[in-house]
């Protein structure tokens, strides 16, 4: 895959409109806040917005290793080493949040 083109460019719409509602959630989230809303109110939404980023990441990464990393495989030789390291440092941060 051409490094210029992102993984998701197939799932853009897609990603963008996800991360438009998480917006919405963290305005919502902002105006509990502001509001004086009951504590586990607002931690309930903040899970919720949460899991909704898991869901971005875990989108972006699925596309990332059917795209880039299985191109780079393709292509052999130091490359293909490359994006498995690659997309093996990418789940470790994942796993980190």
């Amino acid at each position: 895959m051409d490094q210029d083109v992102p993984g998701y460019h197939a799932d853009t719409a897609k990603v963008l409109a996800r991360l438009r509602r998480i917006e919405g959630q963290v305005r919502g989230v902002e105006r509990m806040v502001a509001e004086g809303s009951y504590c586990i109110d607002v931690l309930t939404q903040v899970a919720a917005t949460t899991k909704a980023l898991q869901g971005v990441a875990m989108l972006l990464l699925e596309d990332h290793l059917r795209h880039c990393v299985a191109d780079g495989i393709r292509s052999g030789g130091e490359r293909s080493d490359e994006v498995v390291t690659e997309a093996t440092r990418a789940v470790e941060r994942l796993l980190r949040t």
